[in-house]
């Protein structure tokens, strides 16, 4: 069923595809008829800040020139006027981003105005220190403003993936036993073997070597789920999450 509004208005379906699609938000809110999809636009912009933020900071902007830049570029996003000349697009939703951000930094570039980018105001509300924290991460060295770009938005879906599935857990109950498996999902390496935890949580080890199966699962599930909005058609997402993961492994 398609998500609704408190109008009772639905977010398009995107030719049969998952109701909620990045690309769907967009074109919902080009509309401007959904509350709800006024609401998800805004969670949106709050998703790709960090990776913006970042290419603008390694395309040599300061950090609160960069913020600044941030925040009027979604500014501008979010407005209607912004959307209207968009069609229907298709691809990754994250190289539409960084396009049109390009574009965005071009226009600015050729504008000489004293006045703040934003008007002061603060569009989308956002842990800004932490955003620069980020950039100036060690392991972002060397990189190019595209690949930091893509490397901050590979981090940003894997972090929101693992908050969704540390969400699961306590609401059923098995925060402990999320906090033990957690260290040994795939990518990462777990320090206690299955028969410690076990002993640590009264569970055999077979039931714990069961659980990490479960947790895996479940953690490719919703990662499937988190990538699947970010591209057009169901076919892509086994690529993009190829491209995922080797972003990160650089």
């Amino acid at each position: 069923m398609a998500a609704t509004g408190n109008d009772g208005d639905k977010l398009p379906q995107a030719g049969g595809f998952f109701a909620t699609t990045h690309w769907s938000v967009v074109l919902a809110a080009k509309a401007g008829n959904s509350l709800q999809a006024n609401v998800a636009m805004e969670n949106l912009c709050r998703a790709y800040w960090p990776p913006l933020y970042a290419y603008i900071r390694r395309e040599g902007h300061g950090a609160t020139e960069a913020q600044d830049l941030t925040q009027e570029f979604f500014a501008r996003l979010l407005a209607k006027d912004y959307l209207q000349h968009l069609r229907h697009q298709e691809g990754k939703f994250r190289s539409f981003l960084l396009k049109l951000m390009k574009h965005f930094l071009s226009d600015e570039r050729d504008k000489a105005s004293a006045q703040k980018r934003g008007g002061g105001m603060t569009f989308v509300s956002l842990d800004e220190t932490s955003a620069e924290e980020r950039y100036l991460d060690a392991s972002s060295n060397g990189l190019s403003p595209d690949q930091i770009y893509d490397r901050r938005w590979a981090q940003m879906v894997m972090e929101r993936a693992l908050k969704r599935l540390r969400e699961e857990y306590i609401a059923g109950g098995k925060a402990a036993l999320f906090e033990q498996l957690k260290d040994i999902q795939p990518g990462e390496h777990g320090i206690t073997s299955y028969a410690e935890m076990g002993a640590q949580l009264g569970l055999a080890k077979g039931t714990i070597a069961s659980a990490v199966h479960r947790l895996r699962k479940r953690h490719r599930e919703i990662l499937r789920e988190a990538i699947a909005q970010t591209v057009a058609r169901p076919e892509e997402i086994d690529e993009e999450i190829r491209n995922l993961l080797g972003v990160l492994s650089q």
